[in-house]
């Protein structure tokens, strides 16, 4: 019988988890661990990333996209340190991950090379879930305990292995042995359901509402079907989180779009007239665009009851899976809808998005960056994935670009690290090669981290059944990565270096597509879309272009008006609108 490793084993608990793939930077201090995976042929597969942190990015990108665990490798020191950008990220959006640390001390503790206190470096971002690895004995059931935590509790958590005990041979192990766990890997995730008399006064409630809102956040996948039927029984609109813009079609005539900063005025038109609210798993931080304290009775739906109540007032709090906690309310809740407050919604949206098209065809030097978006939106594949960084990218995602129903979109929601699209956009390309992906980013986070990650891209591209991974650059050449309406400026401190993003694609053996001309964005799109390999649409677009949405029409929100006078006027605007709704 051949010789075992910990390492071998450590890849055997990987595999009885299910884990595809792990996403890593290789060292020292995991080396016996990566050759133990290699020794595998790929299941499950080593991914090297070009930097410690867009491992950690690749490792939340798959949790996000696939609805699986996460896993990460790194050593100690410079790197556990890199890992932590991707981990916080996976914490803040709710994801789990686990982060397999390898560490090599041969001195002194308290003075060796590379070393840092990894229990107390990971204790926050990891929920106090560090655990080390003592002997071979205790492996198995330690990587167990990891994994179904990270499941249970939706969250990052870390094992550290010291590298000799990866090199360690494995004894006979028993499970009646002393210091032996026996466990049986799975995710088994109890079915939670709120309790009958919640449910009953949340029908109650919403039943007796007259201007009902939905705000739909992550937590409401897999319940677009419900959350629709509610919505026409009560006449409601319904807006999304952020991270909840792929939870619903939002071609519905109802769909007010992404509530917050970068939002829509329908969006925040729809919170400041509603008089009744459901919340359904969303843990939206834009209070400020939410209903004035006291204007709405409020129902929130969560699967984790520590948010309910945190972002807004819950009278009537559901804790359960946003799915079945609505089939119950649709059970319970009579079929009143109120066509006149579903009318003026649809109204506003209707202006939105008139609007929207309008400023998308606005003239701009050289191209209008919604437009860029406007123009995806008719050319979208209607499978695949679509990934998001941070900056002025997301707000033209956000308001001009319609997903179709069943494509997912995933970003950095909560933490908004700039530099996630293209570790997520791999991650989604591994995880489903035969499906499209689309990568929406903007020129600082291809100089952070996207030039380097288009390495990795060019490493694996030949082996995927579909080749397509388009990379959209908005080239804005802005230093401070906003935009936002500034005038461009001459100042070299305030303009990011131009760099060739096409052109370093066809360098790595990719196709490239530079755009400065809007007659041609449309057809730059077909092109990308339609390439044989990966490709970079790299769009030269005006950061003068505002990313302040129009001003909404009779919204009430605290802090959008900084004059008194002028909140004074929409507030007594919003008074006369709801004295006209009460009468009809």
């Amino acid at each position: 019988m051949a010789e075992r490793f910990v390492a071998d084993l450590v890849v055997q608990r990987l595999l009885a988890w299910r884990v595809p793939r792990v996403f890593g930077y290789p060292g020292e201090a995991i080396a016996p661990l990566v050759e133990a995976l290699e020794r595998t042929g790929g299941d499950p597969a080593f991914i090297p990333a070009r930097h410690e942190e867009t491992a950690s990015f690749m490792a939340t990108g798959h949790a996000k996209f696939t609805g699986g665990i996460g896993v990460c490798l790194a050593t100690q020191g410079p790197s556990a340190v890199q890992l932590l950008n991707g981990l916080y990220d996976a914490k803040l959006d709710s994801k789990p991950v686990v982060a397999i640390v390898g560490e090599d001390i041969s001195g002194p503790l308290g003075g060796a090379h590379q070393e840092i206190g990894l229990s107390r470096l990971f204790a926050d971002v990891c929920n106090q879930f560090v655990r080390y690895g003592r002997s071979p004995q205790e492996v198995p059931g330690l990587l167990d305990q990891a994994f179904r935590t990270a499941a249970a509790t939706r969250s990052p958590t870390c094992v550290v292995l010291p590298r000799q005990l990866q090199e360690a041979l494995v004894p006979d192990l028993h499970t009646s042995a002393v210091g032996v766990i026996s466990a049986t890997p799975g995710e088994p995730l109890a079915r939670v359901l709120p309790h009958e008399v919640d449910l009953e006064a949340a029908a109650q409630l919403l039943g007796g509402g007259r201007r009902t809102a939905i705000l739909v956040g992550q937590g409401g996948r897999g319940a677009a079907a419900e959350i629709v039927e509610l919505a026409d029984r009560l006449g409601a609109g319904v807006a999304t989180s952020l991270l909840g813009k792929p939870v619903l079609d939002e071609r519905l005539p109802f769909h007010a779009g992404v509530l917050g900063e970068v939002g829509t005025p329908a969006a925040a038109e729809l919170m400041g007239g509603c008089d009744t609210l459901l919340l359904v798993g969303t843990n939206d931080p834009w209070t400020d665009y939410f209903p004035m304290p006291g204007q709405a009775r409020t129902v929130q739906i969560d699967i984790d009851g520590r948010r309910i109540g945190t972002r807004y007032p819950a009278d009537v709090p559901l804790v359960g899976d946003a799915a079945e906690t609505l089939r119950a309310l649709l059970a319970r809740v009579p079929d009143r809808p109120n066509p006149q407050w579903r009318a003026t919604v649809e109204n506003s949206v209707d202006r939105w998005r008139a609007d929207a098209a309008e400023r998308a065809a606005a003239p701009a030097e050289p191209i209008n960056p919604q437009l860029v978006l406007q123009e995806l939106s008719s050319r979208l594949p209607g499978v695949g994935s679509v990934a998001v960084d941070v900056g002025s990218v997301l707000y033209w995602y956000a308001r001009h670009l319609v997903l179709p129903p069943g494509v997912n979109a995933q970003l950095c929601g909560t933490l908004g690290s700039m530099g996630c699209a293209l570790p997520y956009a791999v991650a989604a390309k591994l995880a489903a090669p035969d499906q499209p992906v689309v990568a929406l980013a903007g020129d600082g986070a291809m100089q952070l981290n996207g030039l380097a990650e288009l390495i990795t891209v060019s490493h694996h591209w030949q082996r995927w059944r579909d080749p397509r991974l388009v990379v959209l650059v908005l080239n804005n050449r802005d230093q401070n990565g906003m935009g936002g309406g500034r005038q461009p400026s001459n100042d070299q401190t305030r303009r990011r270096p131009d760099v060739p993003y096409a052109g370093w694609a066809r360098l790595l053996g990719m196709h490239g597509v530079r755009v400065d001309r809007p007659e041609l964005v449309g057809a730059a799109w077909d092109e990308a879309l339609a390439a044989d390999r990966p490709c970079v649409l790299e769009a030269v677009v005006d950061p003068a272009v505002s990313l302040a949405p129009p001003d909404p029409a009779f919204a009430d929100l605290r802090g959008l008006y900084a004059d008194g006078a002028a909140a004074r006027k929409v507030r007594e605007q919003t008074e006369r609108t709801v004295a006209a709704q009460d009468v009809v």
